[in-house]
């Protein structure tokens, strides 16, 4: 690729940061353990917005499965979370690859 070219990429791609920031306020998911016993609704500046647990996850005498499935929901929204942000980066930066610590990222 042309460095001229390059540079030229990273100037739109830095002008584009702030609309991703911003797109990153509305992506919301939400993830689940132990047959959606447990959810996590989580936003895209990976900020926890709530946690459900069904009567039927709370067992006073297995308090460690109850805490497993909040960790194992957590972990399902937070990979969630990422693939839409690194389908969202594609986008903004048109495919082009940034090395890990660009700017915004």
């Amino acid at each position: 690729m042309n460095p001229m070219d390059l540079i030229k990429n990273l100037k739109d791609v830095q002008s584009r940061m702030s609309e991703m920031q911003e797109k990153m306020k509305e992506i919301k998911v939400t993830g689940t353990a132990g047959g959606d016993m447990v959810s996590v609704d989580m936003d895209g500046q990976m900020s926890v917005q709530k946690v459900t647990i069904s009567p039927e996850a709370v067992d006073p005498e297995d308090i460690e499965m109850l805490e497993d499935l909040v960790l194992a929901a957590f972990t399902d929204a937070s990979a969630k979370i990422r693939e839409k942000l690194q389908d969202e980066m594609k986008s903004v930066t048109g495919g082009l690859d940034l090395p890990p610590g660009f700017p915004g990222m």
